[in-house]
């Protein structure tokens, strides 16, 4: 019998099995991933990547989750960017994730990130996202200490440190000092620090209430507002490009802030005073809201009947209209625009008269109307009353001298014969002639005493600036011993002197 079939596997089917079986062997040995499988990858921004390389462990609270699958440069800018693989029990990974480049154990050698990842309130980071720079940090080496210490570096630190202490040391100077609180003038620098200690833990305590006031009166009010700032800050990091042109302008803005240093200083000097006056306005503004609020509340409730007010004032609207057409009160207008021309001359003219008007009323009531409530002494003579009522009771009398001697005739008898003496009787005829008046017996005197002089008159003084008159000083009183004076013999220059008479 003849055997045609092989029992064992051809030399060619061998060698290819050991070769797959090989390069599976080699694949797990060095990528340990399954391969045509998915894996959740996300990157993150860095100011450098710190001597990281392919497959640096990626850590969060110390337990391996993944591994840095990738390094490159971010864009075209001096910033790296670093592709982090995360395993399933590093999952998930939030939008607020933070990470750190930091060093491993000396015996592990080279750096590992350390990752956090972040509040859940902030959303999960989806596959391939982006962790923006200002949430990534990266060690300080040692050789950037010292790089930063150089010569001229350590020079300056050092003079700043002498002068520190010679600022706490040196006692300050009479105008310094003026200008300094009471508690620690005298003092030096130091010796001041010290006096704030006494009162440091008062401060601390205020401190710690202020401090307790920002948590917020509610729970989590603290973390929702870093949260809320966080999510402002990964918007800024996202939009780098614009915040570095923010950041170029901030600093345009602050440089001309500073060379305007003075102005701003005086504005903020007045900030105090116009926040004083800005609480006063507000005080009473609160004090107002209540009212406005219950308008608004009433007005709110017409507002309703608005529209049916609208409808009904339509019809007087249109009659309005035509009450303000030219027909009507428009004609009106210019029927009265001449009289409007002529109220603004006289309106113009009152700025003469009235100060005039003025004038007259204080003369009036400055010296008139005084004058006239004065009382006439006369001795036996005197009316016992005030010179505008005696004026009045004298209209009285001439009336009464009107009337016949019996009381009821209308004629005026007066004595026609003259005597002796002659006296001026203060009027003139047409030539300017004085009428002289010859009294039937010798006048005894004159009340008040006429000094044959007209009292002075300046027309350069006002009536309002002119003195109440005394009508009962001496000058105005007859003779002292009351004796009759004796008739002079007629003269013409007596008559043209001048004599009294009544």
């Amino acid at each position: 019998m003849r055997r045609n079939h092989n029992l064992g596997m051809s030399p060619v089917r061998a060698g290819l099995l050991t070769l797959f079986l090989a390069a599976v062997v080699v694949y797990f040995g060095f990528t340990k991933a399954i391969p045509f499988r998915h894996h959740f990858e996300i990157q993150a921004v860095v100011q450098n990547s710190n001597l990281l390389r392919p497959k640096s462990p990626v850590r969060i609270a110390g337990v391996n989750v993944g591994e840095v699958v990738k390094i490159g440069r971010y864009k075209k800018t001096n910033l790296a960017v670093v592709t982090l693989r995360i395993n399933d029990n590093g999952q998930p990974i939030h939008r607020d994730a933070t990470i750190k480049i930091r060093p491993r154990l000396f015996l592990e050698g080279n750096f590992y990130v350390d990752l956090k990842p972040g509040t859940p309130g902030t959303g999960k980071l989806d596959d391939r996202g982006l962790i923006p720079v200002a949430q990534t940090s990266t060690p300080v080496q040692l050789d950037q200490v010292l790089t930063a210490l150089q010569s001229d570096t350590r020079a300056s630190l050092q003079q700043a440190l002498k002068g520190l202490g010679e600022a706490f040391n040196e006692k300050p100077t009479p105008e310094e000092d003026a200008v300094q609180d009471p508690a620690v003038r005298g003092m030096s620098g130091g010796q001041a620090l010290n006096e704030t200690l006494k009162t440091s833990p008062r401060s601390l305590k205020q401190n710690a209430e202020v401090f307790g006031a920002l948590l917020g009166p509610r729970p989590h009010d603290l973390s929702k507002t870093v949260s809320g700032l966080t999510k402002a800050f990964t918007a800024l990091a996202d939009e780098q490009d614009d915040l570095a042109d923010f950041v170029t302008d901030f600093n345009k803005t602050m440089g001309t802030t500073a060379a305007h240093a003075a102005d701003l200083r005086a504005a903020v000097h007045e900030l105090g005073p116009t926040a004083q006056h800005a609480s006063q306005a507000f005080t009473q503004l609160d004090a107002a809201l209540p009212g406005t609020r219950a308008f608004a509340r009433d007005f709110a409730a017409s507002l309703n009947e608005l529209p049916a007010t609208i409808a009904a004032a339509k019809p007087w609207l249109a009659q309005s209209d035509k009450l303000l057409g030219q027909d009507e009160l428009g004609g009106l207008l210019d029927d009265l625009q001449p009289a409007t021309a002529n109220l603004a001359k006289l309106e113009r003219s009152t700025h003469e008269w009235l100060p005039q008007i003025d004038l007259l009323n204080r003369c009036a009531t400055d010296v008139l109307i005084p004058t006239s409530n004065l009382k006439v002494e006369d001795g036996p003579l005197s009316a016992n009353t005030e010179s505008y009522k005696e004026f009045f009771h004298s209209l009285v009398g001439m009336a009464a001298e009107g009337a016949g001697f019996d009381g009821n005739g209308g004629f005026l008898r007066l004595q026609a014969a003259g005597g002796p003496d002659a006296f001026r009787t203060g009027k003139t005829n047409y030539t300017g002639t004085a009428y002289i008046g010859k009294p039937t017996l010798t006048p005894l005197s004159t009340r008040p005493a006429y000094g044959n002089k007209l009292p002075p008159f300046d027309r350069s003084v006002a009536c309002k600036d002119s003195p109440v008159p005394d009508v009962n000083d001496a000058a105005s009183k007859g003779p002292a011993d009351g004796r009759r004076p004796q008739a002079a013999p007629p003269n013409p220059d007596d008559v043209d002197n001048g004599g009294g008479g009544d």
